[in-house]
């Protein structure tokens, strides 16, 4: 039996896949397998992997494409590991990370997700000033939907038997079984790491470190705004009535706190308008961002400013004259 599984979804990844697996066939804890699913890749992405198939942890599934959320639940079907990770096409994972969480998950029965911290990287695999430092104990639900301490797709490590207890049949789709809501194009990990949470007693916690290194491209699905807003307000709608009173209680603040998630991605896409209008939102929505984490929130409403008062091309140029500053020091 194999003790770990890596689902790597992959539509299209042609430039960044062998990176990717590169980085998982160096990971020090050996006993695992990647599961790359090949969601109806009509690039040369194949001709790609085919060298890493002779590594006889490596194999394929191929489906028609499906979807982000499709291709990790065939992915999940497919794995034969007791803890299964994730891993997109795109993202890297340190050669540490996946024995940290095995030794994590054995260590502590009651915890299903184990994850870790993110570096962002650009397309060039630069590591970028950001990164993501999250909370990583005594997490409850109300945390997930306020800061999704998760992060990204790339981070978790997860007991197949969590999978086993939020699995569900839908009526298009009832010869298989699914974990990830496939019709969600966005906002697919938090949906399920809410389900997880309201559904089981499966413990949410991290590992220390930034293990993952998550990819930020330019033109990217992450930075549409609009439509990331618009697939969280559906998660909210969908979830609502399965604990009324949780998010009667809560969506207040995650709503405040994911409308200054927004206002900082418009200001890195330098869209003034989108700024404004989110961070008006965000205040008008609570006011439990600028209690809980005021420095943050200072920040986002200087950039905000700044960016209004010098217009899109002079911020870029503000900027850029900053991050070469800071290569060069």
């Amino acid at each position: 039996m194999t003790k770990a599984s890596i689902v790597v979804p992959a539509f299209n990844v042609s430039s960044t896949i062998a990176r990717t697996l590169t980085s998982l066939l160096n990971q020090e804890f050996a006993d695992f397998e990647i599961v790359i699913v090949d969601d109806g890749c009509i690039d040369d992405t194949l001709d790609v992997v085919a060298p890493f198939r002779a590594d006889p942890r490596v194999r394929v599934v191929a489906q028609p494409n499906r979807g982000l959320a499709g291709a990790r639940n065939t992915g999940i079907a497919s794995a034969k590991g007791d803890y299964i990770g994730f891993c997109d096409a795109d993202d890297l994972w340190l050669p540490s990370k996946l024995g940290a969480h095995v030794a994590h998950l054995d260590a502590n029965p009651h915890i299903g997700v184990s994850f870790s911290g993110s570096e962002l990287i650009d397309e060039n695999d630069v590591r970028l000033a950001t990164k993501q430092t999250p909370q990583l104990t005594d997490i409850t639900a109300a945390d997930i939907l306020r800061r999704n301490p998760i992060g990204n797709g790339s981070a978790p490590v997860i007991r197949r038997a969590v999978f086993d207890d939020i699995a569900f049949v839908t009526s298009a789709d009832t010869d298989r079984a699914s974990f990830f809501d496939e019709t969600f194009r966005q906002s697919e990990d938090i949906e399920c790491w809410m389900r997880i949470a309201l559904m089981t007693d499966w413990g949410f916690e991290g590992v220390a470190g930034h293990l993952t290194q998550y990819r930020i491209c330019d033109g990217a699905l992450s930075s549409a705004t609009d439509r990331q807003l618009a697939s969280w307000e559906r998660m909210i709608t969908k979830l609502e009535p399965m604990a009324p009173t949780f998010f009667a209680t809560h969506a207040p603040a995650a709503r405040a706190y994911q409308y200054r998630y927004l206002c900082r991605r418009a200001i890195s896409n330098a869209d003034a308008p989108a700024a404004r209008s989110y961070l008006t939102a965000s205040l008008r929505a609570s006011v439990a961002p600028i209690l809980h984490e005021p420095v943050k929130s200072i920040v986002t409403f200087a950039a905000t400013g700044v960016l209004s008062a010098l217009g899109q091309n002079r911020f870029r140029q503000a900027i850029g004259t900053l991050k070469s500053r800071a290569h060069s020091a």
